[in-house]
């Protein structure tokens, strides 16, 4: 008897995939099929639904909290938390790069490092660029796109505060979630605490890096959450064919992956 609920749980739930899913046309429409593949999101109508969701909880709390960041807290001293936390994930960019095939950008990633994490006072200042160590950021996503040797990451999600993704890039997300050094500092209401606050810093920081750059894309576009995934796509392929390091970040407004200034 109690297998029913269960079973009914999971038929309102298939249900409601199923209701979140966006067929491919009709073979008689060769351009809206082709559209719908190329732009590879079967789950439009639940991402756009999702997309709502975190632009309002954009406006209403991340982004002022991002414009306050600004207006309070010095360039010197902004440029230094990113910095810092960027330093942060350097040993994992030295790891990722290595198991791609990629011993030199391993290296300078580790080389980094050493020099920002000691002249540099923790990664709070960046003298390992100046000295021809620019910044770099691996994610297990990208690991994965190089093993399979496509940029394309599958079926495009949207995730709840998280924001954009894909199939391929949810399952790096969850690898990088348990790589990362800070999941093992210990147990405490203080370690708890500094978890908390790095995400919190993190997402601010982000975000404020991107008010000019959403702000624009919003501006120019009849669709945002169209413009906000292809912006997400193109930025993606560029971070898998290492592009552009160091001009753009990765659309991540939580700042769990992080791509340099």
């Amino acid at each position: 008897m109690h297998r029913l609920p269960l079973r009914l749980a999971a038929a309102i739930g298939l249900i409601g995939l199923v209701s979140g899913c966006n067929l491919p046309p009709p073979e008689s429409d060769p351009e809206a099929r082709a559209e719908y593949f190329e732009t590879n999101d079967p789950l439009e109508p639940l991402n756009r639904v999702t997309h709502t969701f975190n632009d309002a909880v954009d406006t209403l709390l991340l982004r002022p909290a991002a414009e306050a960041y600004r207006i309070f807290i010095p360039q010197p001293v902004r440029t230094g938390v990113a910095n810092f936390l960027d330093n942060l994930l350097l040993p994992r960019t030295a790891v990722y790069s290595l198991v791609q095939g990629t011993p030199d950008r391993a290296g300078s990633a580790a080389t980094r490092f050493a020099i920002n994490s000691t002249i540099g006072l923790f990664g709070v200042f960046d003298f390992a660029t100046d000295m021809g160590y620019p910044p770099m950021f691996e994610d297990m996503g990208q690991n994965l796109a190089v093993w399979a040797g496509t940029t394309n990451g599958g079926p495009y999600i949207v995730l709840p505060l998280l924001g954009p993704s894909n199939l391929r890039d949810v399952t790096g997300r969850a690898v990088d979630f348990f790589t990362d050094p800070w999941m093992y500092l210990g147990q405490g209401d203080t370690v708890e605490a500094l978890r908390v606050a790095r995400i919190a810093v993190q997402a601010v920081d982000t975000r404020e890096s991107l008010i000019e750059p959403l702000d624009a894309l919003r501006a120019g576009s009849l669709d945002y959450y169209a413009a906000l995934r292809s912006a997400y796509v193109q930025q993606r392929a560029r971070d898998i064919r290492n592009e552009g390091t160091g001009q753009v970040r990765y659309f991540d407004w939580s700042g769990a992956n992080r791509g340099p200034r």
